[in-house]
């Protein structure tokens, strides 16, 4: 009798392949602690903070390494130590075309300046109705601090939306010392 070795058939789909190729580590920071992923190519994936909606968490498989870190990591400190004022590391951010585009503008909103969304949608090209698809856009910007969402406020200068919290929005905004002014109270009417 001849004794047979079971074959074992290895499968990868996308998910796992980009699983096992996501570098992890954590950063502390005046705004929480900032979990940051890169591809095996080194390039920022995303940067989180704790509570973020929409946030990334740890996965299985992904691999815990800050060697891949080491420029954002002093890149970030010497920012929150308002010494930094243009972060220079390569990101990659997968999303739709358009999702792109609008990434791609907040990117040109300079430090301690503010934009508004309806100044983005139309750098993208986006007509007027698009403005809340460039919001839900800028909401589900994977890298907070590094491409500026937070410089993006309401038409009326309201701090709204924030992924990582108004809390944060108005630290970083502060940090950068952005002018923001609360908007403006409707005039009471005489009776």
């Amino acid at each position: 009798m001849t004794a047979t070795t079971p074959t074992t058939t290895t499968i990868t789909t996308a998910a796992t392949a980009t699983t096992a190729s996501t570098y992890w580590t954590e950063v502390d920071s005046p705004v929480g602690r900032l979990l940051l992923t890169a591809g095996p190519d080194g390039a920022l994936t995303s940067l989180s903070v704790p509570g973020q909606k929409g946030g990334r968490s740890v996965q299985d498989g992904w691999r815990h390494d800050a060697g891949p870190f080491r420029a954002a990591g002093e890149q970030l400190a010497a920012y929150f130590a308002g010494e930094l004022t243009e972060f220079r590391l390569p990101l990659r951010a997968e999303g739709t075309a358009f999702r792109e585009r609008v990434w791609a503008a907040l990117d040109d909103v300079p430090y301690g300046a503010t934009t508004t969304y309806g100044e983005i949608a139309a750098r993208v090209g986006a007509s007027r109705p698009a403005v809340r698809a460039v919001g839900g856009a800028i909401g589900a910007n994977p890298l907070l601090i590094l491409r500026p969402c937070h410089r993006v406020i309401g038409a009326d200068g309201s701090l709204t939306g924030y992924a990582g919290g108004l809390d944060r929005k108005t630290r970083l905004l502060a940090l950068e010392g952005a002018r923001i002014s609360p908007p403006a109270r409707p005039r009471a009417t005489p009776r």
